[in-house]
């Protein structure tokens, strides 16, 4: 079979399978107010573990464990979101939740900008001017910078920038890329920036210089003075620190490995979704997948059934994986981490 074909057949059993799964448990059915519910709860346990941490009941440790889980959780609502799974109709509630679940994880795109950068991912998964996955290190060789830079979005960005850019250029000069459509991506990844992701991310640079400058000071006998409107800052910060900055900086890590190694970059075949994705769900993962609501098991899933709930996925993930094995979907192919995400081996 082509892979049009292929793609056309995983499709068709998979949707089948999701309709089978609400004829059984009708309540699924209930998109709206699952996806609420969702919402609800994981936005107030975040919000109480951060209390309980606040009155020192709860170790900070355990506040970012838990509170990464459930930042985790949202991400994945509000991906769904993005592709408008609830409240459609509804745009203020739909809108009331967009804002809710990037609010509770502000290291993230404005969700509004992100959601023009995620179609323009679905249509141009893999290749050069796929900005999404790019900017979080998708198709960069494996090292130290990749390694530091692999949940950051504003320095780490702003060091793939020119790179990414000429490569935009020359996309739209082969005819690869519209100009306008070219011009509006880079626009809208550099305006979903501004302000609150920068913001969170300077918090977590001054934070991290401030533990730097008292790891010299205790074990060097250095004398460096931290200036005083930054310790302000940190001070002043110090709830949102922790209750929200650090367990979104590790799951942000946790998703940006899982995501940007489960996508193939660079010789992807142009509407070839079977070269998109793999299935990543290999034992070692498991931690990183903790935090992302492991997204290595089911993204690639919703490349070929994007109209589907995050639960959806995870609940009728076995009888889709069985038929994308059986349609040529990769399943742990480790060697994407050597290939730097090519698809293909790379010719010495």
């Amino acid at each position: 079979m082509t892979h049009k074909q292929r793609t056309s057949l995983i499709r068709r059993e998979i949707s089948e399978s999701y309709a089978n799964l609400k004829l059984r448990y009708p309540i699924l059915k209930e998109q709206n107010a699952i996806g609420f519910a969702i919402f609800f709860l994981a936005a107030g346990l975040s919000l109480l573990m951060g209390y309980l941490w606040y009155v020192d009941i709860v170790p900070a440790w355990i506040l970012i464990l838990v509170n990464a889980f459930l930042f985790g959780v949202l991400h994945e609502l509000e991906h769904d979101l993005i592709h408008y799974m609830y409240f459609k109709e509804n745009k203020f509630v739909h809108n009331i939740m967009l804002f809710g679940v990037w609010i509770l994880r502000p290291l993230t795109l404005n969700p509004w900008f992100r959601r023009t950068l995620h179609y323009h991912h679905h249509r141009f998964s893999g290749t050069l001017h796929d900005i999404e996955e790019r900017g979080v290190t998708n198709g960069e060789k494996w090292s130290l910078k990749r390694l530091l830079f692999t949940p950051d979005l504003v320095v780490g960005n702003l060091l793939r920038l020119y790179s990414l850019f000429g490569d935009i250029k020359r996309e739209v000069k082969n005819g690869n890329l519209k100009y306008e459509t070219a011009h509006k991506i880079k626009l809208y990844g550099f305006l979903g920036l501004i302000p609150l992701t920068i913001i969170s991310h300077v918090i977590l640079y001054i934070f991290t210089a401030d533990l730097l400058v008292q790891f010299l000071n205790a074990n060097f006998a250095t004398q460096i003075v931290f200036p005083e409107f930054l310790t302000s800052i940190i001070d002043y910060t110090n709830p949102l620190i922790y209750i929200i900055l650090l367990p979104n900086l590790l799951r942000q890590f946790c998703l940006h490995f899982i995501t940007s190694n489960l996508h193939y970059f660079g010789d992807v075949e142009k509407g070839n979704v079977i070269e998109q994705t793999q299935v990543l769900n290999v034992w070692w993962t498991f931690p990183f997948q903790l935090f992302c609501f492991f997204f290595g098991w089911t993204h690639a899933i919703h490349h070929f059934v994007v109209n589907e709930t995050f639960y959806i996925r995870h609940i009728a993930r076995k009888k889709a994986h069985e038929v994308m094995k059986a349609n040529g979907i990769r399943f742990n192919d480790l060697g994407t981490f050597k290939r730097a995400n090519r698809y293909h081996e790379i010719k010495s």
